[in-house]
C-alpha cells in the first residue's frame, strides 16, 4: 500500500535576516526526519515550544519545502510545482485560529470556497457543502454569519471547508488551543469521526495529552528530529524519558506514575482513568 504521507532525510532551515555584508544565519527546525505514515492512521505528534512540529506539518501540504531530502504526499513529490493543487487537496490543512480560515459572511458560502476557487461546478459544490457540513454537524448553522458562533463552532466550520476538498488526509496544528473545555470537546469528536467513518488520515499537533491518546500512533519530537515513535500506551509507558523533553503525561499515566514508585504493582501505560481504577480494583482485590 502507498503511504499517504513519507519523508525522506527531511531537512528544513530558516535563514534569520543580517546585516549587509554578514554572514546568513541559519537555524535548523527540522533535521533529517524520516518518517511514513499509512492511510487512515491517526498520528499525533507532540513537542515542547521549537521542537519543529510545526515546521515539519507545513510540508506536509507543501506551504514550505525542504531544504534537503523529500516529502511525498500520496506519492506526489512536494517540491514538484506542477503536483502543488492536488496535494493541498489531498492534504488539507486546520490552523490553532479559525478566524485566520473564514473569509466569507455566511459559513455555507465559505465552505464553498475552496471547491469554487478550483473550478468545481456549481451543482456538485452544493452537494460538497451540504456533506461537509453535515460531517461537521454544523449543518443547522449554514445561514448564519461566523461571527456569530462560537469558537468551538468556527473551529468545525473551518474543518468543512477543508472537508469540502475532498482531502485523504487533514493536518491539524494545535486546533484547540484556543478553545474552551466544550469547545474542544466538539471539534475532538469531529476528528474522531472523521478518521473513523471516513477513513481520513489525521496528523493532529497538540500540547494536550489527553488528545494525544485518541490517536493510534504518536511521534515525539525534540531539536527538529523525531525522537520518539509508538502507540500511545508505548510512549506514555516512557515517563521519565518524557519529563527529560519537558512533555507532560495524562494525568492518570502520572497518578498511576506516583503510585507505582510508592510500590503499588501497576502496570506501566496507563492512560485514562477508567484504565487506573480497573487496576486499583485488582489490587485491593
Amino acid at each position: 500500500m502507498k503511504e499517504m504521507i513519507k519523508t525522506e532525510n527531511l531537512v528544513h532551515d530558516f535563514i534569520s535576516p543580517v546585516e549587509e555584508g554578514q554572514p546568513e544565519q541559519k537555524k535548523r527546525a527540522v533535521d533529517h526526519v524520516d518518517i511514513s505514515i499509512e492511510p487512515g492512521e491517526f498520528v499525533a505528534i507532540l513537542g515542547h515550544n521549537g521542537s519543529g512540529k510545526s515546521t515539519l506539518a507545513k510540508h506536509l501540504n507543501a506551504l514550505l519545502v525542504p531544504t534537503e531530502g523529500s516529502v511525498w504526499v500520496d506519492g506526489k513529490d512536494t517540491k514538484a510545482e506542477e503536483s502543488l493543487l492536488q496535494i493541498r487537496q489531498l492534504a488539507g490543512m486546520v490552523f490553532q485560529n479559525p478566524d485566520n480560515q473564514i473569509i466569507a459572511t455566511v459559513v455555507e458560502e465559505d465552505v464553498g470556497f475552496g471547491p469554487e476557487n478550483i473550478g468545481v461546478p456549481t451543482e456538485k459544490i452544493w452537494e460538497r457543502v451540504e456533506e461537509s457540513l453535515a460531517a461537521v454537524g454544523m449543518t443547522k448553522h449554514r445561514h448564519k454569519s461566523p461571527n456569530r458562533l462560537s469558537g468551538g463552532q468556527k473551529q468545525r466550520v473551518a474543518i468543512a471547508g477543508v472537508l469540502a476538498m475532498r482531502p485523504r488526509c487533514i493536518i491539524l496544528d494545535e486546533p484547540t488551543a484556543m478553545l474552551d473545555p466544550s469547545g474542544r470537546k466538539e471539534v475532538l469528536k469531529t476528528i474522531d469521526k472523521l478518521n473513523r467513518e471516513e477513513g481520513i488520515t489525521i496528523l493532529l499537533i497538540t500540547h494536550y495529552m489527553e488528545e494525544a491518546i485518541r490517536a493510534n500512533r504518536i511521534l515525539v519530537m525534540d531539536a527538529g528530529k523525531v525522537v520518539m515513535d509508538g502507540t500511545p500506551k508505548e510512549v506514555f509507558s516512557q515517563v521519565d524519558r518524557l519529563k527529560e523533553l519537558r512533555l507532560d503525561v495524562p494525568q492518570a499515566t502520572e497518578l498511576a506514575y506516583e503510585c507505582k514508585k510508592e510500590g503499588l504493582p501497576l502496570p506501566d501505560g496507563i492512560l485514562t482513568t477508567e484504565e487506573l481504577a480497573e487496576e486499583l480494583a485488582k489490587i485491593i482485590g
